[in-house]
Formats: C-alpha cells, structure tokens, sequence
C-alpha cells in the first residue's frame, strides 16, 4: 500500500512539462506539446511545410519569447541572421525558450556532420539546463543515409513532413517518428497549408 502510493507521487511530480508546438492538431498527437528541455528535429523538402511549421512553433501564442536563427534564406522581422556565424556562436544568440535553427542543412554543408553533430551535443545540455525546446531544420535529398542516421540519433523527436500526390490532389502528413523515453504515436496526422499556415487534425478528416 504504501509502496503504491510512493510509486503513484513521484509519477506526478515528475510529469513532464510541455510546450505548445503551435499547431494544434501536433499538440494533441502528442499528449500537450514538446517535452521540455527536448531537441525537435523535422524534415522533409523546402516545400513539404517545415519552414512553416518552424515558425508557427517560434510565434506561438502565450507572449513567450523566442529566437528565430536562419542562417540561408529571407531574413524576416524578428530573426537572427546567423549566415556568417560558426555554428559555436549560435548558443548565444539563443534567448527565450523557443529557440529554431533553419536549418541544419546548412550547417552540415558549409562545416560538415561532425561540426553539426557537435553544436547539437552542445545545445542539447544548453537546452535541458534551461527547460527550453530547439526546433531545427533538416532538408531531404542532400545528405546522406548515414548523415540522416547520426542526426536522427542526435535528436529527442524527430518528426517528418511528407508530400504524396494522389491524381489530381495532394495529400500532406506529419510522421511522428521518435520521442525520447515515450512511444511514438503509430498514425499519420494529416495537414493543410492555408494563408495562415499549416493546420492539422488528429481526426480522419483535415479541418
């Protein structure tokens, strides 16, 4: 009895906090949002929506601050233009707790996977020391199998965007392939791109 009870208080006082991953159909497939403290790895091509839902997770609701390092591309009003930075200087950059690299793809060109490798490592402790979450970006048909190997084992979730064309009409869907210590959610969840971004449903149907 008392041993049940002991066990069944430290499951409550350790629940892991999360945060929203501004898309809420995703914050329902996983039970809330992205474990604090966690790297988010997602992937797919410059056109299957990651860049999308990168910045619906750095603008997500609740006044909560963030960073938005891109380091290849348009530099929006509120980013960090990283482009001529090592990735070692990016650390700190890093304010708030939703902080997004666009991409990692890039740094594995221009320094190569063990450089990348390594600043992963480095945020990873940064992250969990501070309870917050990094989203980065990885680019599909660039890098090779082992590359997506070594990246994907770096990562806490690793989450893929993909594009299948059916006829006439496309049909989006996010893979939850990885969480650290939890079960994968064993279903797709299917996603539009709208004017406002990407909204999905943990439903059959997109809404």
């Amino acid at each position: 009895m008392d041993v049940k009870s002991r066990d069944h208080d430290t499951s409550v006082s350790v629940r892991v906090k999360k945060r929203t991953t501004g898309i809420v159909g995703l914050n329902l497939l996983l039970d809330g949002g992205f474990p604090e403290g966690t790297l988010i790895m997602i992937y797919g091509t410059p056109v299957a929506g990651v860049d999308l839902s990168a910045k619906q997770f750095w603008r997500a609701e609740g006044g909560e601050e963030g960073t938005y390092l891109i380091n290849e591309g348009d530099v929006e009003v509120g980013m960090t233009d990283v482009n001529d930075l090592h990735p070692e200087m990016y650390i700190p950059q890093m304010a708030g707790g939703r902080i997004v690299v666009d991409s990692l793809s890039t740094i594995i060109i221009k320094y190569g996977i063990d450089e990348a490798l390594k600043f992963l490592k480095k945020t990873r402790e940064e992250m969990r020391n501070r309870g917050a979450n990094m989203l980065f970006i990885v680019y599909t048909g660039i890098h090779t199998p082992m590359e997506m190997t070594r990246i994907m084992r770096a990562a806490d979730l690793v989450i893929e965007f993909k594009t299948d064309i059916h006829q006439a009409e496309i049909e989006r869907t996010l893979a939850v392939h990885k969480i650290k210590d939890a079960a994968a959610p064993q279903r797709l969840l299917p996603f539009i791109i709208t004017d406002k971004g990407i909204e999905a449903s943990t439903t059959s149907r997109v809404v």
